[in-house]
């Protein structure tokens, strides 16, 4: 997903595409992997007129609940990256500096033969470890 269409989405659901928005998404359309709120924080606050949490994490839960961003949690911290709508796939994310490499492989097939009595409303697949960078660093 792309500014544009995470824009044309939050007015789709009803929601203003205010400057401060507009920035957040820029931030994690740059953005290669998954960021915290202190990461947004420290690269909003470059600007002139600060921001505050609430705000933030306001934006944050919102992004997530409209499928803008997707979450996942990292050493106890909750992390977002602007959602892969393009096709399905997985993600290696990186313990230590956030970036993800998509996995093409999923599980689901064996996983819907072992659980075949069972309802499954969607899934979540994730690895994580160290990035080459990171293994060096």
């Amino acid at each position: 997903m792309n500014v544009e269409e995470a824009i044309e989405l939050l007015k789709e659901k009803g929601y203003k595409a205010t400057g401060r928005r507009k920035d957040i998404l820029g931030y994690f359309a740059e953005s290669d992997g998954y960021r915290t709120a202190k990461d947004l924080i420290q690269y909003l606050d470059k600007g002139e007129d600060g921001i505050s949490f609430d705000t933030i994490y306001r934006n944050l839960h919102l992004y997530h609940d409209v499928g803008i961003l997707e979450s996942t949690e990292l050493n106890g911290e909750k992390h977002f990256r602007m959602n892969c709508t393009s096709h399905h796939h997985h993600h290696f994310i990186c313990n230590d500096c956030g970036k993800t490499k998509e996995i093409e492989v999923c599980p689901m097939e064996e996983v819907t033969r072992k659980l075949a009595n069972y309802e499954i409303d969607g899934h979540k697949f994730e690895i994580y470890g160290l990035c080459p960078d990171c293994q060096h660093a």
